[in-house]
């Protein structure tokens, strides 16, 4: 299989860090371009296009330490900024408009009344990404 392109949804979490280094290395095997990207999910109360300064602040926040995380690994990763209803959806579209070869995603593990809960996005994206999906499990503290 070979990888070209490679996208990372972020999402602040702590495991951001470790899934943008396995991109990039990852990546670097095949000389693929990694994009970074995070999503505001706007409120069907609003417009799609709202400015919602307090949520671009942390994206931004966020998406410069994906970028500060590439360079410490001598990588190099484009970020962006979507806004969208649902993050499944948006995740999946940005696949397909960069042709993207494979979706890394970090995903909790919660349980709700005994069943496991990986998040909607989650579900989503494994349903409906035209490429592979990786799952990236933070450790159970």
């Amino acid at each position: 299989m070979e990888i070209k392109n490679i996208l990372v949804p972020t999402n602040g979490s702590g495991v951001d860090e470790e899934v943008i280094k396995l991109a990039c290395s990852l990546a670097r095997k095949s000389k693929a371009k990694v994009y970074a990207v995070y999503i505001i999910e706007v409120e069907r109360s609003l417009p799609l296009d709202s400015q919602i300064d307090s949520k671009t602040d942390e994206a931004d926040r966020i998406l410069t330490h994906a970028e500060d995380t590439a360079v410490d690994v001598d990588y190099e990763v484009e970020t962006d900024l979507l806004q969208a209803r649902d993050a499944g959806p948006a995740i999946v579209n940005e696949a397909v408009e960069r042709e993207i070869d494979l979706i890394i995603m970090a995903t909790s593990y919660k349980k709700a009344h005994g069943i496991p809960d990986l998040g909607k996005a989650v579900y989503y994206v494994l349903k409906e990404a035209p490429c592979r999906v990786l799952l990236y499990r933070d450790s159970i503290s």
